[in-house]
């Protein structure tokens, strides 16, 4: 087969089409079978061929050279789960090379997924909001009892009972495990900010952590298996990375830029800064990077916001009429997420994609080419909360992930 462009193809008579073409290769069928549980090809009962084995090895070459057509092999894996998708590659050789471009693709891709989570299920998945398609994961699963904070370079970022982090990348099935002793880290969902970067040119990593009962930040270098402890005068709420640097922003939206080296915070000399307050839950900062720039969100209440731009030629604040060709993640008021160019990934530029938590739905909030959306964070009165079993029994969303990005750190950028 010459042509190898994927495309999409109807899916009548599917089966009808897989079996003409798998047939008298047994092997594929059991591949096939494995992956397709709906649409399972029968096989008839045939008695044990006696002799020699020219017959077996006529059968083994046949299978060796035989090509799917790639507009298939795509129908199969797009109805695939993470734990599937894995495995699929070992079928035959021809599987296997499509595997390996449609995987780079797959984790290529900018899309945003949503992470569903559900007490009674015990699970974790990952549901496309344009392809309208969840992803199971049973790996992900066994960490089920681990509590949830965020994801951050493709990792999923949680705590054990004794305060140590686990990292887990559902995309590569890497783990990590960093002991800590240092800082007591609160048993609950959310209860700290994360972030987590690579050093350009090796493996080793960073991981930042604020968290609500300490007003340190937390800092763990993985070169020297150690947390060291950052101390300001104003609270560091949030954080991003920018052209391989860590900056940093306060309750007072202060930017400062992260030492890993002196285990110091070296803050910027801007000629303004917003007014801001910071309160538990309607007025905060936060802070993402997009596209080149360095993009401050600043809530004042409710329904109450800005967004700067920090113009580095200048040293100052800019404040945006309309996000442009931007669009805002967020589970607010805990993690905030950037994306240049979402139409290009099934989204609408322009708007604010905002998680809530309480209720475990999403809603989106779109401007037009002049002005910011219409915004509201969604705050509710314990009694206006949904029953806690109807919370436990359904798929919840909780967070956003970007399978596409590892954060990357430049050690000799900052002294």
């Amino acid at each position: 087969m010459n042509d190898h462009r994927i495309t999409r193809l109807p899916v009548q008579n599917f089966k009808g089409r897989m079996k003409k073409l798998l047939k008298g290769h047994n092997r594929l069928i059991f591949g096939f079978n494995a992956y397709m549980k709906d649409r399972r090809i029968t096989l008839p009962i045939r008695q044990p061929v006696r002799g020699g084995h020219s017959n077996g090895q006529k059968k083994k070459k046949v299978e060796e050279n035989c090509q799917l057509p790639w507009d298939l092999l795509d129908i199969i894996l797009r109805n695939l789960d993470f734990d599937d998708l894995f495995q699929f590659g070992s079928v035959c050789k021809n599987w296997r090379e499509f595997h390996k471009i449609y995987w780079r693709n797959f984790m290529a891709s900018e899309e945003p997924l949503l992470i569903q989570w559900c007490a009674v299920k015990r699970s974790l998945n990952f549901f496309s909001l344009p392809h309208d398609k969840v992803y199971h994961s049973k790996m992900i699963n066994n960490y089920f009892r681990f509590v949830y904070h965020g994801s951050s370079s493709g990792y999923f970022i949680m705590t054990r009972k004794d305060n140590s982090f686990i990292l887990i990348n559902p995309f590569t099935r890497r783990k990590m495990l960093i002991n800590n002793s240092v800082f007591q880290v609160n048993f609950s969902y959310f209860s700290c900010k994360v972030l987590l970067a690579f050093s350009k040119g090796s493996k080793e990593f960073v991981l930042v952590v604020s968290c609500k009962n300490s007003d340190n930040l937390h800092v763990y270098q993985s070169r020297n298996l150690c947390w060291t402890a950052y101390s300001t005068p104003q609270k560091v709420v949030d954080f991003a990375v920018l052209n391989s640097i860590i900056y940093v922003v306060t309750d007072k939206a202060s930017i400062g830029i992260l030492s890993l080296k002196y285990a110091n915070i070296n803050f910027l000399e801007l000629k303004s800064t917003p007014g801001v307050t910071s309160s538990r839950y309607w007025s905060h900062v936060g802070l993402v990077s997009c596209d080149g720039y360095l993009l401050v969100l600043n809530f004042m209440s409710k329904v109450t916001y800005n967004v700067y731009k920090i113009d580095f030629s200048t040293m100052d604040y800019v404040k945006l009429e309309s996000l442009a060709d931007i669009a805002i993640f967020c589970v607010p008021p805990k993690r905030y997420y950037a994306l240049s160019n979402p139409h290009m990934w099934g989204y609408e530029n322009n708007s604010i994609y905002a998680i809530d938590v309480p209720c475990g739905k999403y809603t989106v909030y779109k401007g037009d080419n002049k002005k910011m959306p219409e915004f509201i964070i969604p705050g509710f009165k314990r009694s206006e909360l949904p029953h806690p079993i109807y919370c436990r029994s359904k798929q919840r969303y909780i967070d956003w992930c970007f399978r596409h990005l590892q954060y990357e750190v430049d050690y000799t950028l900052v002294e």
